[in-house]
């Protein structure tokens, strides 16, 4: 029994959907989506079928493609913020898929017993400089040749601001964490990355105020991390920080993975630990 993460499917990619149903099956593992399915709702239904016929339990917590407003979905159509959220959420229970609104399982494979706590927590502009103000954050990332999607697709309503949302996830995500067993550790799940210095991102560094938030920095050391998962930035890489591992777990677009490996390649095996 083992426990595998990924995220970043992007299942927009006709490319990426015929590669995922190739996957084999893994009888008793889990596997941890990290956000990013797709922002069509028949993509989730499918990434959600296919992923639970073949894994014995599927966590998924969503990213910012996800939540996008995807006007002429037959099922998500117009639905924007918490509502698409919730939306979602209810989709992956039909599933008996684990989302963040539900109780965080507890691994008691190899590697165990700790506590898999997927997070959403959106971002709310702070890794960005210190002396530039969130007015122009927008202006500022263009001149570096960045910008992001979000936008204009990702629409906080009825929240007037996507940091607005992202408090209210970050005190409801805290909280939590802050209830949970003391004498466990835990397995941290986000699609963001939770620290700042986790966004190296060479090609595009402007991109990083679209990439968390400084509330969730001491969150690893504070609610007893052994492994943080994370995704976004399509940059998979492993840290180990003050004895916690971090994964980036990225699958991503066509043009960032080799076809001929398939996706099998690019599950990270979690626990038991490499």
């Amino acid at each position: 029994m083992k426990l595998w993460a990924i995220s970043d499917l992007h299942l927009a990619s006709s490319i990426n959907r015929a590669a995922l149903a190739a996957l084999p099956n893994y009888g008793e593992d889990w596997l941890i989506v990290a956000g990013d399915v797709a922002e069509r709702s028949e993509h989730v239904h499918l990434a959600f079928q296919m992923l639970t016929e073949r894994f014995a339990q599927v966590i998924w917590t969503p990213g910012n493609h996800d939540l996008w407003t995807v006007n002429e979905d037959p099922e998500f159509g117009g639905l924007a913020g918490p509502a698409k959220y919730q939306a979602l959420v209810e989709l992956a229970r039909a599933y008996n898929v684990l989302t963040p609104e539900d109780e965080w399982p507890v691994w008691v494979g190899e590697g165990g017993p700790c506590t898999i706590a997927s997070l959403f927590t959106l971002y709310d502009y702070s890794f960005r400089p210190t002396d530039l103000a969130r007015t122009d954050v927008v202006a500022w990332a263009k001149e570096g040749r960045a910008a992001c999607a979000d936008e204009m697709y990702l629409n906080p309503a009825p929240y007037p601001s996507r940091e607005a949302w992202c408090q209210v996830l970050c005190a409801r995500a805290e909280a939590r964490l802050a209830a949970l067993d003391p004498l466990l550790p835990t397995v941290l799940v986000n699609h963001y990355p939770l620290r700042q210095d986790l966004v190296r991102m060479r090609r595009i560094p402007r991109f990083s105020p679209w990439c968390g938030t400084s509330v969730t920095t001491d969150w690893p050391a504070r609610f007893r991390a052994q492994t943080v998962i994370y995704g976004h930035l399509h940059i998979r890489r492993t840290d180990d920080w003050d004895g916690v591992r971090y994964e980036e777990v990225s699958l991503g677009y066509p043009k960032h993975w080799d076809q001929g490996a398939g996706v099998q390649a690019y599950l990270r095996r979690i626990l038991p630990g490499v």
